[in-house]
């Protein structure tokens, strides 16, 4: 109730306007992107406080470290061990087939700089936990946010991420210049592998 509240009380004096599909309905993949600011932190939050969703967030593990540490698990944050990533995926879904009902806000281009490739992992976590894709985003152009399409990934990687570019092609994040492409590695070993 407090959290709703306070994001209530954000969007009233936010310059940005909440523009959103009804909230996921299923624990669900929150996208957040294009992740070019800190401030897109902060909009996502916003965004799944309002829409009263249960969240967590998965963050870099530098972000946890001293006073931050409990303040960033109280706001539903998952330290991320960039260097040593691999048990994250196994982690978030052995939870999820526990039992425990969240969502989770995942800003797939990794880095607020400009780069080649979005990280895998959400598209791995959302087929092994079999959740739905939320398209979440920030767009300066329209200074519009919010949650856009649901995405059921169908294990076609290009075919689903084609879907994800559509969506995305007109969204310009907080900088425009620092905007990745949403293409994830896999789409072009597997277009090596086909020919």
């Amino acid at each position: 109730m407090i959290r709703s509240s306070l994001a209530r009380l954000y969007w009233a004096c936010s310059r940005w306007k909440l523009s959103t599909t009804p909230a996921p309905t299923e624990p669900s993949i929150l996208i957040g992107a294009p992740h070019t600011s800190n401030w897109d932190f902060v909009l996502m939050l916003a965004i799944a406080w309002r829409l009263r969703i249960r969240t967590h967030w998965l963050g870099k593990d530098s972000l946890f470290r001293g006073w931050r540490g409990p303040i960033m698990r109280a706001l539903g944050g998952i330290p991320v061990d960039r260097r040593n990533p691999q048990g994250l995926v196994a982690d978030i879904v052995e939870r999820r087939r526990s039992g425990e009902m969240f969502s989770l806000v995942v800003t797939p281009e990794g880095t607020r700089g400009s780069g080649t490739y979005w990280k895998s992992g959400f598209y791995r976590i959302a087929r092994d936990a079999d959740m739905p894709v939320v398209l979440g985003y920030v767009d300066r152009t329209t200074m519009t946010t919010g949650l856009g399409q649901t995405v059921h990934l169908t294990g076609d990687v290009s075919a689903d991420m084609d879907v994800v570019r559509a969506f995305y092609a007109d969204k310009s994040g907080m900088r425009p210049e620092l905007r990745t492409e949403p293409r994830l590695r896999e789409e072009d070993t597997a277009s090596t592998h086909a020919g």
